[in-house]
């Protein structure tokens, strides 16, 4: 048993690890720190979890533990390592934006490795600290590394992307109040998302060549969770030889499939699948890629990359059935 810590311990991917961590076979979870919610018991934030412990949040950090997952806010990774030193043995896993970048990956003598299982898998089992990827761009390169894999980009790639409220955190907004969000539709941060950055990163890491422009729409939805992506780029082959590339590439991935049918989210929503869907439209290749936001977008990416560091089954604590009906 590998002990394990969690930091920002009240939001939505805290609370998701909370309950993968608490069926997890191979972890116990040591402490979760909460400043705002410490003495308290996690189910009273964490409501799904009444009757599955009696942990309490925590203001005090263990420094030693196997395995430290931070849950805050963008930026606030680097200043929470700043103030807290843990033990050289400690394996941390950030899901925040801090370490994604070749420009950060480096801090304090850490060495942040992409953590995409389906990008660098063996690279993964070899790390110390892991930058989890960001929810928009697990779908989105999920459904592009094929064709990058196999240098197919010579245009601009053109993708709309919608999540779930629980994309933007429990921090209420104008835009998160549920009288606002249902019935509701719009878009954001259009062309400019803090996504792109780790997308065209994982693009030119694949494709040497690669200098086209990924034209990125993010929506949301009036829905709490999920990521339903549309992308499409000129590709000379046929339909036949897009499938077979894209089931060549994932035919060992634990996680990331490719359907003959037509893909909807409702398949993925509460696992940590993401479901692929290809289809040919003339010159064009379109994709499609769902995946659960909280999961293979955030929580459930960053168990799967525990259990490559520290050499568990890929699937453990993962085996999750989507909530279809």
């Amino acid at each position: 048993m590998i002990k394990a810590g969690i930091i920002g311990g009240a939001g939505y991917t805290a609370g998701e690890l909370i309950r993968l961590l608490l069926n997890h076979k191979q972890t116990s979870i040591d402490f979760v720190f909460s400043t705002s919610n410490a003495g308290n018991k996690l189910y009273k934030v964490h409501q799904d979890i009444v009757g599955s412990t009696e942990m309490n949040f925590t203001s005090e950090v263990n420094t030693d533990v196997d395995v430290l997952f931070l849950c805050l806010g963008h930026g606030n990774s680097t200043t929470f390592l700043e103030q807290h030193t843990f033990s050289e043995n400690t394996k941390i896993i950030d899901l925040s934006n801090d370490f994604r970048l070749e420009a950060d990956k480096i801090f304090a003598g850490k060495d942040f490795i992409y953590g995409l299982p389906e990008l660098q898998k063996e690279v993964i089992k070899k790390a110390n600290y892991i930058a989890n990827p960001g929810c928009f761009a697990t779908a989105i390169q999920l459904a592009l590394l094929p064709l990058a894999d196999s240098n197919s980009f010579k245009e601009d790639i053109h993708i709309n992307a919608v999540t779930g409220a629980t994309g933007a955190g429990t921090s209420l907004s104008k835009t998160t109040h549920f009288t606002w969000r249902d019935n509701n539709f719009s878009h954001y941060k259009a062309f400019t998302h803090q996504h792109l950055g780790e997308i065209n990163q994982t693009l030119n890491q694949l494709q040497d060549d690669f200098d086209s422009e990924v034209h990125f729409m993010p929506n949301r939805g009036n829905f709490s969770r999920g990521i339903f992506v549309t992308a499409y780029t000129s590709f000379n082959g046929t339909l036949e030889d897009a499938k077979s590339l894209y089931k060549s590439y994932y035919k060992n991935a634990e996680f990331t499939f490719v359907s003959d049918e037509a893909v909807h989210m409702k398949q993925v929503v509460n696992t940590n699948k993401c479901i692929i869907g290809v289809e040919k439209h003339g010159n064009k290749i379109l994709i499609t890629s769902v995946i659960d936001n909280l999961l293979k977008g955030a929580s459930g990416q960053a168990i799967q990359n525990m259990n490559l560091a520290f050499g568990f089954e890929e699937t453990e604590g993962l085996k999750l059935k989507a909530n279809y009906f």
